[in-house]
């Protein structure tokens, strides 16, 4: 059980890493260092877009509850 939770939570990280790496740069932060503020557009506002958070916030529940799982596996 605990391998299984594992394996899942370190499938889980990559898709965290990729997914917020698929994210536009909002300005005001590391994405400014990288040309990420030049664009004019406030970003968000497309179909892919919020999609793509939807994406991320599912994956980072996922994400949040192996670890609690692994947590209380491991405490045992």
């Amino acid at each position: 059980m605990t391998v299984a939770f594992s394996i899942a939570l370190i499938i889980f990280s990559a898709l965290m890493v990729l997914l917020v790496l698929l994210h536009k740069g909002k300005g005001g932060g590391l994405s400014d260092l990288f040309g990420g503020g030049m664009s004019s557009s406030l970003g968000g506002s497309s179909v892919v877009e919020k999609n793509l958070d939807r994406i991320t916030i599912v994956v980072g529940s996922l994400w949040f509850v192996c670890i609690v799982v692994l947590g209380l596996l491991l405490k045992n």
